[in-house]
């Protein structure tokens, strides 16, 4: 009975000293030291590379200057379409964006590739009226067009009617919606143009 005594006595004085005992840095943050966490399995914080994506897709060949860009439009089969581009534009561009969305993840969905999905310069139309008295013009509204095109390959043609009648009844109001093949035009629309540049490369030539 003693002895128990004893040990109890002591017990309690070590963790009532422990109590009042003023910790270090490393025992208040043992995160902060790198002695506290062995093995550690990340170098610096825990977020570092979240949202880094370049790493899972394979490594392509480096591409030289003087390559070109090439135009890829896939010929029709008995049973496909080749290249279609799905296009969409609008006055609102939230609504053309989120459309667009639709018609992409549609697609996924559905099994259908999607070769590219991208948009086309904005285009601005000027809305002129004339003064009751005179023939002089004003411009009365600026009208600015915001287009986006889903580019679709090999799309099946067992397939394409019941795409499009889905497409189409989510298409919201004031949304224009347009199905063609893709062409070379289609492509150099996608860039705008520098008519300084093409009046220098004129003098030029």
């Amino acid at each position: 009975a003693g002895k128990m005594c004893i040990w109890k006595k002591n017990s309690f004085r070590l963790c009532f000293c422990s109590l009042f005992k003023k910790k270090t840095a490393d025992e208040q943050n043992p995160c902060w030291c790198t002695g506290a966490v062995p093995g550690r399995g990340y170098k610096g914080m825990p977020t570092h590379g979240i949202g880094k994506w370049r790493h899972l897709l394979p490594k392509a060949a480096p591409k030289k200057k003087n390559d070109k860009l090439q135009v890829k439009i896939l010929a029709a089969t008995e049973t496909a379409y080749g290249t279609l581009n799905v296009m969409v534009s609008g006055y609102d561009m939230t609504l053309v964006e989120h459309y667009s969305q639709y018609i992409h993840n549609l697609c996924n969905r559905l099994g259908i590739k999607v070769a590219e999905s991208y948009a086309l310069p904005t285009k601005s139309t000027e809305v002129m009226l004339m003064q009751e008295q005179g023939t002089k013009m004003y411009v009365d509204a600026i009208l600015k067009t915001h287009e986006r095109v889903v580019q679709l390959s090999s799309l099946d043609a067992a397939l394409c009617p019941v795409f499009l009648d889905v497409v189409l009844k989510n298409q919201p109001e004031g949304v224009k919606l347009a199905v063609k093949e893709h062409t070379e035009a289609d492509y150099q629309a996608r860039f705008k143009g520098r008519p300084e540049l093409e009046g220098l490369l004129a003098q030029m030539n």
